[in-house]
């Protein structure tokens, strides 16, 4: 069986699932909406061996105990604090993209399934950017598998990631990979919403 290798963009998804949020359950969940990180990389891997799983995120520092829990979950965590470097998300999306070309050439005539997690399609005309890697990969023999937010994802990334291989909407997964915290004090009342186990039955892998 070929083996995955994941690849996580924390910020675009965490930032186009705080936008599901409020579409879906009102403007006022938006800060409290959380990623059940568990549950995503069930999604991404769908039962199969992983080889590694790498995220890369633009944190503040304070932050950090969160994607302790995400490290403890087998996944590697690359983290730029804001303001490290210029350039921002373009420098944490290149620390992704410098390990999907890596494993490219490290796995080369041994090529596994690249599950890119990711809605962020730029730089494509000009040969630059995750679906240009991908693109890449996809020549080297690897299979394509992106997940995304159907609102975010680049149109011209998810019809391609649909002919050669496969697009899986995260919104058909929203109650499991997602959950709202406790309101704090003082902020209009709502109740928590906890993540529901997920259920991969109807998933097309």
């Amino acid at each position: 069986m070929a083996k995955v290798f994941i690849y996580w963009d924390t910020s675009n998804i965490f930032i186009s699932a705080q936008e599901a949020a409020a579409e879906r359950e009102g403007e006022q969940v938006r800060s409290r909406m959380r990623i059940h990180f568990r549950n995503l990389l069930t999604l991404a891997h769908a039962n199969r061996p992983v080889q590694h799983a790498v995220a890369v995120g633009s944190i503040p520092p304070e932050m950090r105990q969160v994607w302790n829990r995400l490290e403890n979950e087998g996944v590697t965590v690359e983290l730029l604090e804001r303001g490290q470097v210029q350039g921002g998300e373009q420098g944490v999306d290149q620390l992704l993209q410098t390990q999907m070309l890596r494993d490219t050439v490290d796995y080369n005539g041994d090529p596994g399934i690249a599950v890119l997690l990711t809605g962020d399609g730029s730089g494509f005309a000009d040969g630059v950017g995750f679906h240009a890697d991908l693109e890449r990969m996809h020549g080297k023999g690897w299979r394509i598998e992106v997940l995304s937010w159907r609102h975010s994802c680049n149109r011209r990334m998810r019809e391609w990631a649909e002919n050669v291989g496969q697009f899986i909407a995260l919104d058909d997964y929203y109650e499991s990979i997602t959950f709202l915290e406790e309101p704090l004090p003082g902020r209009p009342v709502a109740e928590p919403r906890y993540a529901v186990p997920i259920d991969l039955e109807q998933d097309p892998r």
